[in-house]
């Protein structure tokens, strides 16, 4: 076995290709999300009708069953979340905002926790941030909302008493587009070269987990593709 990693979000698009690349590589890999992962060593169901402790403590049960040996992760990389546009005016203000809220912070959020008590000493903690919250997002305000508390979040674990293991790494990836079969459904007349490939971030998860070409912790690491070339642009 090369390691253990936990993908939380292993059944989305960019989820599903993380776990079978590192699968690949013999890794043991636990999946989080609202459905099973075949693929998976474990894998952990969540009840999106519950609420953020009570997700919290089945995952948390659950990966202490699975860790019983004591063994801990290498990894825990988050690539949870959705997206929601709507402005002030929208009706559905709120309500999108709640969802991405639930999507992205509260899954981060459980992410750190499980962290700070599964990692080992040096391990790596990934969330999922988005280039468009670097600045404001008028148009899809719930999004950017919650991507700005997962990008606080990142920078917060990466301080003194964060409560993770010693030496840990927290990073945030941002996005701008992932080329994943939704977007390209939706978005089916956009510059496809500028979207960044989902094998290009698995790979990039597989260099950080071995300690290779990884930043700084507490880095926000913009993904910027041109031309289908991308490049990580540091924060």
């Amino acid at each position: 076995m090369a390691g253990k990693i936990v993908v939380y979000g292993g059944k989305g698009a960019l989820g599903s290709v993380v776990v079978k690349h590192f699968k690949e590589l013999n890794y043991w890999v636990g999946s989080i999300d609202l459905v099973n992962v075949d693929d998976a060593n474990i894998s952990i169901a969540v009840n999106k009708n519950e609420d953020c402790d009570t997700q919290a403590s089945a995952v948390m049960k659950q990966l202490s069953e699975a860790l019983a040996d004591g063994s801990k992760l290498d990894a825990f990389i988050n690539v949870a979340g959705g997206w929601a546009g709507g402005n002030a005016a929208s009706d559905g203000l709120i309500s999108s905002s709640v969802l991405m809220w639930q999507q992205s912070v509260w899954s981060s959020v459980i992410t750190a926790q499980a962290a700070a008590k599964f990692l080992k000493p040096g391990g790596l903690v990934v969330l999922p941030g988005a280039h468009p919250a670097l600045a404001g997002t008028p148009g899809m305000i719930g999004y950017g909302m919650a991507k700005a508390a997962v990008h606080q979040l990142t920078q917060s674990l990466a301080g003194p008493g964060s409560g993770l293991p010693d030496n840990a790494t927290a990073l945030a990836i941002l996005p701008v587009t992932l080329n994943t079969p939704m977007n390209r459904k939706w978005m089916s007349k956009a510059d496809f070269s500028t979207w960044t490939p989902l094998d290009f971030v698995a790979k990039t998860f597989e260099a950080w987990v071995k300690n290779e070409q990884r930043p700084a912790s507490g880095s926000l690491v913009q993904l910027i593709t041109k031309d289908n070339v991308t490049q990580l642009k540091i924060e």
